[in-house]
């Protein structure tokens, strides 16, 4: 059985997962698994559900190396998990058979390498995303959500604000009265006080 793994890190409204899918029936795949973690999760349900039931003989298909891992101790893991099991393992075009008694140095030292750069290269976009974002606040940026003002407030937490001012009722009965969680109540509180 060959089996495929697709993986994004976000959802699907922001990431599409189909090229994924595409290419891995290119390469054989007969079933694949899809889901949105991020590479450096250890406990992945998709992944975990092919490792419970590949066996011996079968293979593990993936487009890239950082699709199945982010994680050099992960990989070598999954690596371990291949010789054990004697299975083969293709990322992309790249092929390591395990079905032998043992893994090629060679082979197994280029698979390692390719884990390695995976993991760098989410190091590397970690530190530009923060550089980027200490670099926004420097030039005075205002990062996240706008501030909310009084006049955005929805109409039915204005109706039911004079019962609550009156202690007619509680808290957790305003939240419920107007479809809002207490902690969205309590910033809707600071704010109108300022109006």
């Amino acid at each position: 059985m060959i089996y495929g793994y697709a993986r994004c890190s976000t959802n699907d409204s922001k990431q599409d997962i189909t090229r994924q899918q595409r290419e891995l029936k290119s390469l054989g795949a007969e079933e694949i698994y899809c889901e949105y973690e991020s590479g450096t999760k250890i406990n992945r349900p998709e992944l975990e559900k092919i490792l419970n039931h590949i066996q011996t003989g079968d293979t593990l298909v993936c487009t890239e190396i950082s699709r199945i891992t982010r994680s050099v101790k992960q990989l070598c893991e999954i690596i371990d998990l291949a010789v054990k099991m004697r299975l083969k393992l293709k990322i992309g075009g790249f092929t390591v058979d395990c079905t032998g008694a043992t893994l090629d140095p060679m082979t197994e030292g280029m698979i390692k390498m390719m884990g390695v750069f995976a993991e760098m290269e989410r190091k590397m976009i970690i530190e530009r995303v923060k550089s980027g974002l200490s670099n926004a606040r420097a030039k005075g940026v205002r990062l996240g959500r706008p501030p909310l003002i009084t006049s955005e407030l929805p109409q039915k937490f204005f109706e039911y604000l004079p019962l609550y001012e009156e202690g007619r009722i509680t808290k957790t009965d305003f939240a419920q009265l107007v479809g809002i969680s207490r902690p969205t109540l309590y910033k809707y509180l600071s704010i109108s006080v300022d109006r």
